[in-house]
C-alpha cells in the first residue's frame, strides 16, 4: 500500500515546511537567541511533523477501507489503531 499522489503532495510540502523550520530551530540556538522562542520554532517543527503523519495514516486508512483486492492485504483495524497510536 503506498500514499496516494494527493496526499504525497501535502505530506511532502509539510515535511519541506519541518525541514526549513528545523534549519531555524539550529539556527537560533547557534545565534543564542532566547530558549522560549527555540521552544516556540521547535514546537511548529513538531506539528508539521505530526499533520505529515497523520496525512500518511489518514491516506493508508482511506486506501484500506476503499479497496481490498491487490498483493497486499487491507489493514486491520489493529493495524490502524497502531499507526495512529505511534503518532502520539
Amino acid at each position: 500500500m503506498t500514499v496516494d499522489e494527493e496526499a504525497t503532495r501535502v505530506v511532502l510540502n509539510r515535511l519541506r515546511r519541518a525541514q526549513g523550520q528545523l534549519t531555524a530551530v539550529i539556527a537560533m540556538i547557534e545565534a543564542g537567541r532566547d530558549c522560549k522562542d527555540v521552544v516556540t520554532q521547535l514546537a511548529a517543527v513538531s506539528r508539521a511533523l505530526d499533520r505529515a503523519g497523520f496525512k500518511i495514516v489518514a491516506s493508508g486508512m482511506r486506501q484500506c477501507m476503499a479497496t481490498a483486492d491487490g498483493d497486499t492485504p487491507p489493514l486491520t483495524e489493529a493495524e490502524l489503531e497502531k499507526l495512529f497510536l505511534s503518532l502520539a
